[in-house]
């Protein structure tokens, strides 16, 4: 993981491609461009004889810098930092600040990549940069200012447990909770901050989670109780949601697939029955001191000051 400061001064986690997926994303590239230049050769070598030797010499050239610079120069800026090796392995080349690459940094880096990759001679620089850096960076990425990260990261739960429940105090709260207006992609983005939320630093966590639950808030009806942290409030906007889902994919099973037992009304329980809503007291909870990683679904609300509420727009 690297720590990346973008221009709102919000510092995010990042994960960074490992060496040898980088090393496997290069060879697959260096495949393709000379797959390319053997396409070229094929067209070009037959009608050799009628081209003098500085025609073809300079046919050449430019088909050779147009497939090894120009290949990744275009990919990239096209692409927002992928080549076909990274899309293949899920990566992506960002700026130092986590921006989007831009087509001068994608230049440089494919001016680079003839010394560092395609010359023997250049190739020594290139791995040792990378073993030496922080971020794992190439020469390229040195001269570029960019580095390169891993997109696609092994598929898990929607929730971790810690989020599987609506918290006790807000369980009144969600069942009038009114969701037909949130889209996916913000209940997507609410979902990948909870997966994260014991990874980032306290300051982008409080940040990233007001935004997310403003967000939110705009497409979700009636607005939370006074005080109530973003993290409980997006935690308890993505159960219902999930647990509403998961009622109407079962309604629409057969009758007999159905299972017998069946959950209380209004309670938001989680898949293996293990919230017991006697263990919740209404005078232990205190709407400024919830903490999401420190929630019990047998536990009421543990009691850890928070810095403050979050305050849905009006």
């Amino acid at each position: 993981m690297a720590e990346v400061v973008t221009g709102e001064a919000v510092v995010l986690d990042v994960p960074i491609a490992s060496f040898p997926s980088r090393i496997a994303a290069l060879l697959l590239d260096m495949l393709v461009q000379i797959a390319l230049i053997v396409v070229i050769l094929l067209i070009v070598l037959p009608n050799a004889g009628q081209l003098d030797a500085a025609t073809f010499a300079a046919i050449g050239l430019s088909c050779w810098v147009l497939i090894i610079v120009g290949y990744p120069t275009i990919f990239e800026t096209l692409t927002r930092g992928r080549t076909l090796g990274k899309m293949a392995l899920g990566q992506r080349i960002v700026s130092d600040d986590g921006s989007p690459e831009r087509f001068r940094q994608a230049l440089l880096r494919a001016l680079a990549g003839v010394v560092e990759v395609w010359l023997v001679i250049g190739a020594p620089v290139g791995l040792i940069t990378c073993m030496l850096t922080a971020r794992g960076k190439r020469l390229g990425d040195l001269l570029a200012g960019t580095f390169a990260i891993q997109e696609r990261v092994p598929r898990r739960s929607d929730l971790p447990p810690a989020f599987a429940v609506v918290p006790p105090p807000l369980i009144g709260w969600a069942q009038v909770l009114e969701l037909s207006r949130l889209s996916d992609q913000t209940a997507a983005a609410a979902s990948s901050y909870l997966r994260r939320f014991a990874d980032l630093r306290p300051a982008a966590r409080d940040e990233l989670g007001r935004q997310l639950a403003t967000a939110v808030a705009a497409q979700v009806s009636p607005p939370p109780p006074p005080g109530t942290p973003a993290a409980a409030y997006l935690v308890a906007v993505l159960a219902v949601r999930r647990d509403r889902e998961q009622a109407r994919l079962a309604a629409q099973r057969p009758a007999a697939q159905q299972p017998t037992a069946q959950r209380p009304a209004g309670q938001v329980m989680p898949a293996d029955g293990s919230y017991r809503p006697d263990s919740y007291r209404p005078d232990s909870y205190r709407p400024d001191s919830y903490r999401p990683d420190s929630y019990r679904a047998d536990e009421p609300a543990a009691d850890h000051p928070r810095p403050s509420g979050f305050t849905p727009p009006a």
